[in-house]
Parts: C-alpha cells; sequence; structure tokens
C-alpha cells in the first residue's frame, strides 16, 4: 500500500476497533488505538505474508506482547483477510475465535498466544533464533507496552537477543506513557529507555509512531541492519484518534458506550477524510 493507502486502512482499524469494543462492552481500546498506525504498516507494507496460508513455514512472524491490545490485531488480521470480517462482532463471547487475549489455537494468524505481560519477546527471541539456526529469511516483529517493559524478563530476553546477534528480530515499544490506570513514570519509572536498550546491545531508532512514512521507513530500513536485533521507540499517544480518549489512563480497559462510539467513529471518519 502506498501511504495515503496506509492512513485510510490505519483510520479503518480505529473504527473496527471502536465497533468491536463497543459491541463485546469490554476490552482496551487506549493501546489498541495507540498502536494501530504500527500494526496497519506491518500488515499492509512490511511483512511477507500470506493470509490464506497462515502456517506457511517462511512467513514472517508478529508477536502482541501486550496482548490486551487484541482488538487492533484481530482488525488487521480481518481486514488483511484471514478470515472474515464478521468475527469482529464476536470479540470476547463465549467459543468466538477471538478471544480477550490472542490465543493461537483459535484465531487464524495468531503466532504467539499473549496473556501475562513480559513474555512475548522472549518467544520473539525463539522464534528469530530457530531461523538463524534453520537458515531461514523470516523476519520476527514484536510489539511490547511502555509499561510491560517494566518486567525483568522484557530484559532478559534483550540481553540475550544481543548475545546471538539477532538482525532477524525487530522490537517496537508502544510509547505511549500511560499503562492500567496511571503514568508510566509514577507507576516505575524507565526512562532513560532508549539509552537502556543500547545498553544491553540493541540498534535503536526512535519515531513518531503515528507519522506513516517515519514508520515505514524505519521498518523497510531495518531488514537491511545487520548484526544486532533493532529496538523502534515508537512515540505514540494512548487512545490515538479519538480526542475524548487521548492521553487519559481510564481508557486503557473501559468500553465506550453506544453515544461516546458514535462520537468516536465520526472523528475518525473526519480525521480520515481530511487527511
Amino acid at each position: 500500500m502506498t501511504i495515503p493507502e496506509l492512513k485510510q486502512m490505519a483510520a479503518a482499524i480505529r473504527c473496527d476497533i471502536i465497533d468491536m469494543i463497543t459491541t463485546a462492552k469490554a476490552g482496551h481500546p487506549g493501546g489498541s488505538l495507540s498502536s494501530a498506525d504500527l500494526v496497519t504498516a506491518l500488515y499492509f507494507r512490511i511483512m511477507r505474508i500470506d493470509p490464506k496460508n497462515p502456517a506457511w513455514p517462511d512467513r514472517d512472524r508478529f508477536i502482541l506482547s501486550k496482548g490486551h491490545a487484541c482488538p487492533v490485531w484481530y482488525a488487521a488480521l480481518a481486514e488483511r483477510g484471514y478470515f472474515d470480517k464478521s468475527h469482529l462482532g464476536t470479540l470476547r463471547r463465549m467459543n468466538s475465535i477471538l478471544q480477550g487475549h490472542p490465543d493461537m489455537r483459535k484465531t487464524p494468524g495468531i503466532d504467539m498466544t499473549a496473556g501475562s505481560l513480559g513474555h512475548g519477546l522472549s518467544a520473539g527471541l525463539g522464534m528469530a533464533l530457530s531461523g538463524k539456526l534453520r537458515k531461514k529469511d523470516y523476519h520476527v516483529w514484536v510489539i511490547v507496552g511502555d509499561g510491560e517493559t517494566q518486567e525483568g524478563s522484557v530484559w532478559e530476553a534483550a540481553m540475550s537477543a544481543a548475545k546471538w546477534k539477532l538482525d532477524n528480530l525487530t522490537a517496537i515499544v508502544d510509547r505511549n506513557l500511560l499503562q492500567n490506570d496511571a503514568c508510566v513514570v509514577d507507576v516505575m519509572p524507565i526512562e532513560p529507555l532508549a539509552d537502556k536498550w543500547r545498553a544491553f546491545g540493541w540498534r535503536v531508532v526512535e519515531i513518531d509512531g503515528h507519522d506513516m512514512n517515519q514508520i515505514v521507513e524505519a521498518f523497510e530500513e531495518t531488514g537491511t541492519c545487520k548484526g544486532a536485533p533493532t529496538l523502534i521507540l515508537a512515540h505514540t499517544v494512548k487512545g490515538k484518534g479519538v480526542s475524548f480518549m487521548e492521553n487519559v489512563a481510564e481508557w486503557h480497559g473501559k468500553a465506550p458506550c453506544k453515544e461516546e462510539a458514535e462520537c468516536a467513529l465520526e472523528e475518525i471518519r473526519r480525521c480520515a477524510c481530511e487527511s
């Protein structure tokens, strides 16, 4: 997709997120919206994938370590053709293929089940190392929440990935500054975040996580860099695209009512038409 097409798809995915969570009356809109541009670029421009063959051995892998933000993943998979969009209306229902956290046993296109925070990068490390050992050329992408980097397991994976020089592994930190019910800095400060990743032996790139040009440039450049894993520090806004949700911790895990959803959808669509 071109940059304008990616922007329009990101808007469509944001609308899907609002619709899904409103229908389910539960879910996590804030972090889903903040990562929408990143996930859109991966699924519609960057990753080597085949929706008709989700288990293709040579596909690129994607892990959403902050699994509670799975509405953005489900929306991208549906828009990309992994399953019919009618499934989006079944989010969090009993026996649905779209559970409250991603389940690789239920959902086509899910490469790793996620739930407890802090484990996604370790799984990605294993996939990347396996690819190296088997001389495969696929790339592994992992989105990690900034609050999630308070988990020690993230740093164990970071240390190991640098040791094995896994240049087929890219971690993306969704740096929206908020977690569950407060600011990240108030819960447990993580700065200087970029310097910490560099100290662990990673190549670090900082971008505006809502500027599609910067996102695509950073992602495309990653594939050409050899000898070390890459960390993309994406500065984002929690609830991006819906003004009354932006930078409000309350919207981390709260579903909008019907009236709020209508306002959100109108705003997303209006901004998409203006861009």
